[in-house]
């Protein structure tokens, strides 16, 4: 006997906060090509016009607008849902101070909406680990170590003070950084490609971003298992020559990984260099912890189409720009 699609009516609506940005979008899609899913989604957007918003209600997401400012918008895209998926995009606008009230948005509004489940994409505050005055890293806007973490972990506290039903889902470093963020193989003059991070030889816990919301519909999918729980995911776990001989392989170039000093790549120059920064030099002193907390076995129980390194580099080299 074949399964009967659940009827639209009778399935759980799953508010996507993000879904046009990649974490949200991964999430949407898992729950959109699964057919037999017992959940409906409701797609987030400051702008239902939109091309990507088009795209989604094509697929047969509901698409309403809101904006994350605004907390009546929010409780009217929470109204009726059983769960929500929560993400910041702090480099919109590079403010812990926002993003943070992003949160309390999200927060305040939750608590008025009856929600049975809510995934918060969140990262270390790592102010745990290295205090203010500890001087083997800057501290950045005289109150963080890593802005873009820090906010993130501090605002964990904000749900579990609330009372909210909460996962907290902790990402990891996107491979499609290589593609859109600047972060691909760089030409020397030598004529090798270089990629650069301050990891010495330690493993980076890296995804694709795809498989981010992926393993978010999994934790969904397990319903109240994981509700007070962080979860770590992670695709595979290489360091930097690891990186670059996968790399060398799927492009056809020779690169060649430069382990940069932290102080070197804080002088990069570019917005956010001395976050990133911090950032590598975080997961690099505390290797263990960060990688521990990221556990690739129960990322594939959660997704079990996660990608590792390999697979994902057949599907996206050709995207990765190449001087």
């Amino acid at each position: 006997m074949e399964d009967k699609p659940i009827k639209m009516e009778n399935k759980k609506i799953i508010t996507v906060f993000g879904a046009t940005g990649a974490q949200g979008g991964g999430l949407a899609r898992a729950i959109l090509a699964d057919k037999n899913s017992e959940f409906a989604v409701r797609v987030v957007t400051r702008n239902a016009n939109s091309d990507k918003s088009k795209t989604f209600a094509q697929l047969g997401a509901e698409v309403v607008e809101a904006d994350i400012d605004d907390i009546k918008s929010i409780k009217r895209a929470l109204e009726g849902a059983y769960g929500a998926y929560f993400v910041t995009f702090f480099w919109d606008h590079f403010s812990v101070e926002k993003e943070q009230q992003e949160v309390k948005n999200f927060v305040e509004a939750a608590l008025e909406s009856h929600l049975q489940h809510i995934i918060w994409s969140t990262l270390e505050d790592t102010r745990n680990w290295m205090k203010l005055d500890d001087d083997r890293m800057p501290t950045l806007n005289g109150k963080y170590k890593v802005p873009h973490f820090d906010g993130k972990g501090e605002a964990d506290h904000f749900f579990t003070e609330a009372g909210l039903p909460t996962t907290f889902l902790r990402t990891s470093f996107y491979w499609d950084n290589f593609i859109h963020f600047g972060m691909g193989p760089k030409k020397g003059e030598d004529g090798n490609y270089y990629i650069a991070f301050p990891m010495d030889d330690k493993k980076l816990s890296a995804i694709a971003s795809e498989d981010i919301g992926k393993c978010a519909y999994g934790i969904f999918k397990k319903e109240k298992e994981l509700i007070g729980k962080t979860v770590g995911i992670v695709g595979e776990k290489l360091n930097g020559n690891e990186m670059a001989a996968k790399l060398s392989k799927a492009l056809d170039k020779n690169v060649i990984f430069n382990p940069v000093s932290p102080e070197a790549y804080r002088n990069f120059g570019f917005p956010g260099a001395e976050d990133l920064g911090n950032m590598f030099q975080f997961k690099r002193d505390f290797n263990d912890d960060f990688n521990g907390v990221r556990n690739e076995v129960f990322s594939k129980e959660l997704n079990p189409e996660l990608q590792n390194f390999d697979k994902w580099l057949s599907a996206n080299a050709s995207r990765i720009p190449i001087e």
